[in-house]
């Protein structure tokens, strides 16, 4: 039926009311997609408007970029390499903005399901680091203009939330960082959404690929360690699943600056400068890829996809070099949402 058909009757209009109101519902939701003659890598598409920008309230300690955008104390680091050795004091105000940060992503997690908006779960990360007495790290951060990253199938990172509704199927990973009493606290994971997600081999492929590989590189964090040295055994992994290495993004340093050295690549025959040392603190947070390693951007600035739209997945986690190994900050409780799963098993040959 074509948007301009008339009913010839009672009985037609009732036979055609799912259909017509289909037409019609689509035309009045006023959602749309901004870029409409960019050329996309995938099947996956903006749903603007976005909401507005969520508020925080001035009794919570900002990050200096809050209101400008501009993370100026990073910029001053750009280039240096030298990195900062937390003192005791320092450590344990990254243990306790890590301990709300998985708080946080936990309780988002548990939202995941088909029906709710990238928007909601935006909503929810908001309202539960305000509960915690905290800035959400990627508000206004270079003028990102939500409070979570969440990217979708094709998105390797900086995904940002819109009115683009789960379906069954979606793999979605959710990049949650806080400011709490001057430290950041930084990790994400990526989730099933639906029973599909779960029984689609090549989604599970790389989703579990990708939280071996982060297990496989925290595995070998101890003093001395070369920062160069993850994305050897990362990239070792993962082409033995199949899978590639995404290049252009890499972990990093964190502490009371949201990004700074060290920079740890996750890809093999890096250049990578500098070694590990106690008091260090800083995140793996490999992204892997069913095809190409190669991404490109939307027009928005901040989605990044494969150039080939298949799709990627990411987990990260921000650790504490000790004196003898590391400690995960960020590392999953025994009630956390999500975990590795099985490949699933073909039934009747399928």
């Amino acid at each position: 039926m074509g948007k301009e058909s008339f009913f010839c009757g009672q009985d037609c209009f009732k036979r055609s009311w799912s259909e017509h109101k289909a037409v019609h519902k689509s035309q009045n939701t006023g959602l749309f997609n901004p870029f409409p003659t960019f050329s996309f890598t995938g099947p996956l598409r903006p749903v603007y408007p976005l909401s507005p920008k969520r508020q925080v309230p001035a009794s919570i300690t900002y990050p200096e970029y809050a209101e400008t955008g501009i993370p100026k104390s990073e910029q001053m680091f750009v280039g240096r390499n030298k990195i900062t050795i937390l003192d005791k004091k320092d450590q344990n105000a990254m243990r306790k903005v890590c301990k709300l940060a998985r708080e946080v992503l936990d309780i988002a997690a548990k939202e995941v399901k088909p029906g709710v908006t990238t928007d909601y779960i935006d909503e929810v990360v908001h309202k539960a680091c305000l509960e915690r007495n905290s800035y959400p790290s990627p508000l206004n951060y270079c003028h990102f203009p939500k409070s979570v990253c969440t990217s979708l199938n094709e998105v390797i990172c900086h995904g940002i939330p819109d009115a683009r509704v789960l379906v069954d199927g979606d793999i979605l990973n959710i990049d949650v960082t806080l400011y709490h009493e001057g430290f950041h606290g930084d990790l994400n994971e990526t989730y099933y959404v639906g029973d599909k997600a779960l029984a689609d081999p090549e989604s599970v492929r790389v989703v579990e690929t990708s939280r071996e590989c982060l297990d496989l590189a925290i595995g070998i964090v101890k003093p001395g360690m070369l920062f160069r040295d993850p994305g050897t055994v990362i990239e070792k992994h993962a082409k033995n699943k199949g899978c590639s290495v995404i290049k252009t993004y890499c972990g990093h340093g964190i502490n009371s600056l949201f990004h700074c050295a060290p920079n740890v690549p996750h890809y093999a025959k890096n250049k990578a400068v500098g070694t590990a040392r106690p008091g260090m603190c800083f995140t793996i947070e490999p992204m892997i890829s069913l095809g190409t390693h190669k991404d490109k951007t939307w027009p928005d600035n901040w989605t990044s996809t494969t150039q080939d739209g298949l799709r990627t997945a990411q987990f990260e986690h921000t650790l504490l070099v000790t004196e003898d190994g590391v400690e995960v900050l960020t590392a999953r409780q025994s009630d956390s949402p999500g975990g590795p799963v099985s490949m699933p098993v073909a039934i009747n040959g399928e």
